[in-house]
């Protein structure tokens, strides 16, 4: 008599891989520095567990895709990932890059867990099929708009380029300054050369100037103006963006990058887990591993956690990821669905204001937490 555990023992394990597709800036005009990071995260992750066991004893194997900061190429990409068979989609780091990437995922049913783009619109409308896990741009540029008042800065200047993420950052940071009585002027970079931004920030009085520009174009040579400037030594440059926080800006600018404000998602002091991966990020990319690193890694482990929970067959549900408790690197992952945004929602991960501390550029001060 065959009892139903030998029955089940007697049926051929499913051994095949689960492929799990990532979108990564890897080339320019996207921030390479950053999907590097990312990349290396998540590639650590994997190895984790696939050490620790795969999903449901399946290894799992990555599918990388180069965005290059391309809304439409990520969209095509997201298209070739599902005649390839992935199971879901991780990654991305811009912001606009991820919301093309996320509708399509949504319109096709295939998991989408964004790593690190904080757009508040990721989608038109609430999806069960798409989650984050960096902060809403509402919060943590809030945070930093906060520091900046805190700090005496009332009329504040942001040196601009078009872009859903750059205008949405804008409005933000204006809302919130002018409810505390500051003002906020633009600067439109497609009709100010470095050169001209100086002679603005005089003009107007501005006490700090924020780079809501690409890197390294406009975003070094401006920085160097400004430094250089005798006019503006009492100027605050700052960069919500997160530009400062990877070694290609200290590598550009020198001690002229340092005690330039950003945002970063890290807690104070990391735990075992984080010291761990954080150790492993750095051999594999010869350089201090930034908080991209760590949110790459963060979204292969909880991205694990909901196939083993809800299967790779890619059914529909509302509940995708509420399910999900897991130790990331930066402390527990759980989902919610967060007023005002249409996606699962890691409320939420630690934020800080940092900068790099001009006596040791390599190392960064904590200016504010949030």
């Amino acid at each position: 008599m065959t009892t139903p555990s030998s029955t089940a023992e007697a049926q051929p394990a499913d051994t095949s891989a689960i492929r799990i597709g990532v979108l990564v800036p890897l080339t320019r005009p996207g921030w390479t520095g950053a999907g590097r990071h990312l990349l290396a995260g998540v590639e650590v992750a994997v190895g984790d567990v696939n050490e620790a066991g795969g999903i449901d004893g399946r290894p799992v194997e990555l599918v990388v895709r180069d965005t290059a900061a391309d809304p439409r190429k990520a969209a095509a990409a997201v298209d070739e990932l599902v005649r390839l068979g992935v199971s879901a989609v991780a990654g991305e780091y811009h912001s606009v890059v991820a919301r093309a990437a996320a509708a399509r995922a949504d319109a096709l049913g295939l998991p989408f867990l964004c790593s690190s783009a904080v757009l508040d619109g990721l989608t038109e409308e609430p999806t069960p099929w798409v989650a984050r896990l960096a902060p809403a741009q509402s919060r943590g540029w809030r945070i930093y708009a906060d520091f900046l008042l805190a700090a005496g800065h009332r009329r504040i200047a942001v040196a601009t380029e078009p872009s859903v993420y750059w205008a949405s950052g804008t409005g933000i940071l204006r809302d919130h300054v002018a409810g505390h009585g500051g003002t906020l002027v633009e600067l439109d970079m497609r009709e100010l050369d470095p050169g001209a931004v100086c002679d603005e920030l005089v003009e107007n009085g501005a006490t700090a100037l924020l780079l809501l520009v690409g890197h390294p174009e406009p975003a070094v040579p401006l920085v160097t103006s400004v430094r250089r400037d005798k006019r503006l030594a009492e100027v605050l440059i700052g960069a919500p963006a997160g530009q400062p926080e990877f070694a290609e800006w200290a590598s550009a600018l020198g001690d002229d990058g340092t005690a330039i404000p950003f945002l970063r998602y890290l807690p104070e002091r990391l735990g075992p887990l984080g010291t761990r991966v954080g150790t492993a990020v750095r051999e594999r990319l010869a350089e201090p591993p930034s908080f991209v690193a760590f949110e790459g890694y963060d979204t292969i482990v909880a991205l694990a956690d909901v196939l083993r929970t809800h299967g790779t067959d890619r059914t529909a549900t509302t509940d995708l990821w509420s399910s999900v408790d897991v130790e990331g690197t930066r402390g527990r992952v759980r989902f919610s669905r967060v007023p005002g945004i249409g996606v699962g929602q890691w409320a939420w991960p630690p934020i800080q204001v940092v900068d790099r501390d001009p006596a040791h550029p390599d190392r960064f001060r904590v200016l504010r937490t949030g």
